[in-house]
């Protein structure tokens, strides 16, 4: 049985911990400990007595990159600050060295600091929870809760994305508090086990199982077990869709919606968001040729319908929202699961943001395109959570 610490800070000191840790991230990535994957401090704060700034104001130093003649400058920035790290490419890494280099999320708030961009202020709390996935394990999930607001509250079941091999909750954090206080929902952002140490299909079984689980205990978090949805971005996004299947197969109540950021949906890697953004940053074709080798125990699996969502059966699943980038590899497959969604009749919203890359949802206190997204997003989840 794993054991988690849970650990739940006042937003301005975590604020505090979390500027002392920006400080340090370009020259000090190699030593981020494993205790930092499993806090649950809503690392969000900071605080300023001087002027704040706006996105408005980030200037890129340098020109668009030849795959990005259409970048917007925040973006840019980002990416700019994310490459003055000079971290080794993931795919030249091991699994346990690639989840220590700098994430887009640690350039978002290192561009922050740099650009005196104010955090807001959580609206939410944060606790940790262990949940059972079968055989005697649990994994980790945060659950954050709304401070104002009448409960039951609607729930939000979260995955976050990274391949299934890098990144957590910690990483993610930005894009699952939003849903919580725009939506004004429980969420529940879980923390599944990674590979290869946990091959497919392990991942996606967690992911269901901890779907049970918030139906099983949303009262107990102050939810409303009877008004889930599923948000998930990127391996997230596969986990979220497949969720939604295995519910309708094994006829458990199906969430009410699904909001799919850039998912992870096809084996096709010559599909023509592949072939134009190959380069791309911060996720690339060889990148995603890594996470599948990591995690498949077979290239076969690829086709697996629960990895190829666009050959699953689609039939009677809940109304979706479909976020896209236009500077990612993924572009092409998130529009065939769109039109795939749509001819089997399930109600789909298919947004494309253009200008900005994969990873763009939870940076939105430096990209407008990103609060754009995260408010579509909210909307869509409300409405079908009424």
């Amino acid at each position: 049985m794993k054991k988690h610490v849970s650990i739940l800070l006042d937003g301005w000191v975590a604020g505090a911990i979390l500027l002392a840790m920006l400080s340090l991230s370009a020259c000090n990535q190699s030593k981020k400990s494993e205790a930092e994957k499993t806090s649950d401090s809503t690392l969000t704060a900071m605080a300023s007595d001087s002027a704040s700034g706006s996105p408005n104001d980030l200037t890129p130093k340098g020109v668009k990159p030849a795959w990005a003649p259409d970048i917007t400058p925040q973006m840019q920035v980002v990416l700019e600050k994310l490459a003055s790290y000079q971290a080794k490419p993931i795919p030249q890494l091991p699994p346990k060295e690639a989840r220590m280099n700098p994430t887009p999320t640690m350039a978002v708030m290192a561009v922050m600091k740099d650009y005196n961009i104010v955090m807001p202020a959580p609206r939410v709390d944060t606790l940790g929870q262990s949940i059972p996935v079968g055989g005697g394990q649990s994994i980790h999930a945060r659950i954050y809760t709304p401070k104002s607001g009448q409960a039951p509250f609607p729930l939000i079941v979260y995955y976050h994305g990274g391949g299934w091999v890098i990144a957590d909750i910690d990483t993610y954090n930005a894009s699952a508090q939003a849903m919580a206080e725009q939506v004004g929902a429980v969420v529940v952002s879980v923390g599944y086990d990674l590979a290869p140490e946990h091959k497919f299909p392990t991942q996606h079984n967690q992911a269901f199982a901890a779907y049970e689980w918030v139906l099983k205990n949303g009262t107990s978090i102050k939810g409303d077990p009877k008004r889930v949805a599923l948000v998930g971005e990127s391996a997230g996004g596969n986990l979220a869709a497949n969720v939604s299947i295995m519910a309708r197969e094994k006829k458990l109540t199906l969430p009410k919606h699904q909001v799919l950021v850039y998912p992870i949906a096809n084996n096709d890697m010559n599909s023509a968001s592949y072939a134009k953004y190959a380069s791309a940053k911060p996720l690339d074709k060889p990148m995603m040729g890594y996470f599948i080798k990591q995690t498949l125990p077979s290239q076969a699996q690829s086709r697996d319908p629960r990895i190829s969502l666009v050959n699953a059966n689609l039939q009677g699943l809940p109304s979706t929202t479909l976020i896209a980038a236009e500077l990612d590899p993924l572009q092409s497959e998130g529009k065939l699961l769109a039109d795939k969604l749509k001819a089997a009749g399930v109600s789909v919203t298919y947004k494309l943001y253009t200008g900005v890359t994969h990873e763009f949802f939870g940076m939105a206190t430096v990209l407008p395109e990103a609060k754009e997204a995260q408010g579509l997003a909210a909307a869509e989840l409300k409405k079908a959570l009424k």
